[in-house]
């Protein structure tokens, strides 16, 4: 069994969702000739809205998923994360009729086309309550298997004002996809802005980390103790060292949090999946088979094209690790974590 875990369709632009929006929607942005969210993932042109050597883009029709992902893997299942990013509205209503649109056409033009496909449920996440009506509307579609979450939040996502989202994803038995990126309205390091794209690609795994973190000591998984998390396009090699710090002070501090009665490490190992891509990668293949180790588990590790980005080879891990270490990366951990 093949399964991608993290592959990207785009809307091509407003009018594609438009048809999705009531009629007092529709004639607000004809008439404003607003063009929607913030959508700086797959900018026009850009290397990184290709892949190196190819004319291949974001997917923003079927066809381009069924030739560049599903038939050159022959993928059984391939799970599509939208980053449409209404959380960079400030009007929460057309966040909400933004994310229902996103939704409805998600669901009619890929997800009701091919049945490989699985789709990840796009929320106004400024406004928890409207997130979680739009993950209540969508619960039972059959087509959406997790809830899309950007990284980079107005809050994190383990306080107590984000748990009607978390339970509502428990409520219709969904992942939640925490994704690299998001346009929030915040900074990317807690202490301001930086200056140059490399600071904040680089830096973004520690907002991944400040998420685990919080999620662990919120108590979520006390509170929701089926929640599942999916960390994707993060990285993932930062995470043993991680682990093993939260565990030491876990020991010496967790008075201040006594509903976390199990060592971090064993929480993050029974609630969180992490995407493969991107691997930043040792020099050697031994060592990255040291780090794989050093997580205390082979379940963990979802394999991911991110198509159409293109990071370090995956083969760099898959050729190291043992068959049935490979048939778990390549689809088995996703089919038993998603419960495909």
């Amino acid at each position: 069994m093949i399964i991608d875990a993290d592959c990207h369709n785009i809307v091509p632009d407003i009018s594609c969702l438009m048809p999705y929006m009531d009629a007092h929607w529709q004639e607000y942005f004809s008439n404003s000739r607003f063009n929607g969210p913030i959508d700086a993932s797959y900018p026009a042109g850009a290397e990184t809205s290709f892949r190196p050597g190819t004319d291949q883009t974001a997917a923003t029709t079927l066809a381009d998923i069924q030739q560049n992902v599903i038939e050159p893997l022959n993928a059984d299942i391939v799970i599509l994360n939208c980053t449409y990013e209404v959380e960079s509205l400030h009007n929460p209503d057309m966040a909400a009729t933004c994310a229902r649109a996103v939704n409805r056409w998600q669901a009619e033009h890929w997800l009701e086309q091919d049945g490989r496909l699985r789709g990840s449920i796009v929320v106004p996440s400024k406004v928890p309550a409207m997130a979680a009506a739009e993950i209540d509307y969508w619960g039972k579609h059959p087509g959406f298997s997790q809830v899309f979450l950007p990284v980079r939040s107005q809050h994190l996502y383990g306080t107590r004002n984000f748990w009607p989202v978390l339970e509502a994803a428990v409520r219709n038995d969904l992942t939640i996809c925490i994704h690299y990126g998001g346009a929030s309205g915040y900074p990317s390091t807690p202490t301001g802005w930086p200056s140059w794209h490399v600071e904040e690609y680089v830096g973004m795994a520690q907002v991944f980390q400040s998420q685990i973190i919080n999620l662990i000591v919120e108590g979520v998984f006390a509170q929701f103790p089926s929640l599942k998390i999916v960390l994707a396009e993060g990285g993932w090699t930062w995470l043993p060292s991680l682990m093993w710090r939260l565990d030491k002070e876990w020991k010496g501090l967790r008075y201040e949090i006594p509903w976390v009665k199990t060592f971090p490490s064993d929480l993050i190992r029974q609630h969180m999946r992490l995407t493969l891509q991107p691997i930043d990668a040792p020099p050697n293949s031994e060592q990255l088979l040291q780090t794989l180790e050093q997580l205390g588990s082979d379940e963990m590790i979802l394999f991911s094209s991110d198509y159409p980005h293109w990071h370090d080879p995956a083969d760099l891990l898959l050729d190291g690790v043992t068959s049935e270490q490979k048939s778990k990366i390549m689809g088995l951990n996703a089919k038993a974590f998603y419960g495909f």
